[in-house]
């Protein structure tokens, strides 16, 4: 998995890139406001909320999402020779939603499915299922976004962005491919027509789009790193102003998906930068709550002990 620096102290995932400003911790979760679910489905099943991943079923097909934010959300699953199925989520629902699987022949969902078994092995053959499924089926949305996705991924942006434009003539609104397009331009260094296409995103996802919301923090951030390198400090403010902001807002719609650390990293370095210590160790700590198994909950402690010395010494 390629990486890009986030400053001197560690290097971030692209994967995540997949408004008001917030107050302070804790970001995304208030107690008494977030609710547990457990989905039941086929074993092996992938389990998504507003097209966010966040796992797969066990054996025995149960798999439990212990934060689910207010409001209402979009449950999907999806396993291998079998139809997917999406169910909503309402406001108040809680515990146990059972989402059986039926069987399906149906050519195009099972070349999608084959793409995405391929895609982080054998990204060609990859390719050539989702050109697959999209023959099978016109206009077939997650197909093309996939195929957007395997194509920039293999260095061709010129062929991934016109995959969007070919999704565009059956879906001109789709708010993930906006998303796609903007990480696209935003590797290709066009930070304008990047920040278009991010802003484009959250407005087909009526404000919920946080790939779009982490893309737009990763772009602010790195300009405000560019910024303080040349000694503008005056840029260097606004640029990390707007960076914190979006990048709260990553967090905040991400509510307990597996790849929030990365959130939580980016968005305290950008705190840190502005020397709001404060924020930064609660935010740290806010992670260390609902994450105390997490890879990183060492480095994170020791990003909160460095903090605390600092400022125990202005």
């Amino acid at each position: 998995m390629k990486t890009l620096p986030c400053g001197n102290r560690a290097q971030f995932p692209r994967k995540i890139l997949g408004a008001t400003a917030l107050l302070l911790s804790p970001l995304i979760f208030a107690l008494g406001q977030t609710r547990s679910v457990t989905v039941a489905s086929e074993p092996g099943a992938i389990v998504w909320i507003d097209d966010v991943r966040y796992g797969k079923t066990d054996a025995t097909g149960g798999f439990s999402i212990k934060t689910v934010a207010p409001g209402v959300h979009t449950l999907r699953v999806s396993a291998d020779g079998f139809k997917e199925t999406t169910k909503t989520l309402t406001a108040t629902q809680r515990g146990e939603i059972k989402l059986p699987l039926t069987r399906t022949d149906d050519k195009a969902e099972l070349a999608y499915q084959e793409a995405e078994r391929l895609a982080s092995s054998d990204r060609d053959k990859a390719i050539d299922a989702y050109r697959q499924a999209i023959s099978a089926r016109l206009g077939y949305t997650r197909a093309y976004i996939g195929l957007s996705r395997a194509l920039s991924e293999n260095g061709d942006t010129d062929a991934a962005l016109a995959a969007i434009r070919d999704l565009r003539k059956t879906a001109p609104r789709t708010a993930e491919a906006s998303a796609v397009e903007g990480r696209i331009y935003k590797d290709l260094g066009d930070d304008a027509k990047a920040i278009a296409s991010f802003k484009r995103a959250i407005t087909e996802g009526r404000g919920f789009q946080p790939e779009a919301y982490t893309g737009l923090g990763l772009l602010y951030k790195e300009r405000g790193d560019g910024y303080g390198g040349q000694g503008d400090t005056s840029k260097q403010a606004t640029a990390y102003l707007e960076a914190a902001k979006d990048l709260r807002m990553g967090l905040k719609q991400l509510s307990g998906a597996p790849d929030t650390s990365v959130l939580y990293q980016l968005l305290g370095l950008v705190l840190e930068q502005q020397k709001k210590y404060a924020e930064a160790i609660a935010l740290y700590q806010e992670f260390l709550r609902f994450y105390p198994d997490s890879s990183d909950a060492a480095a994170v402690q020791s990003f909160i002990v460095q903090l605390k010395k600092q400022v125990s010494e202005q």
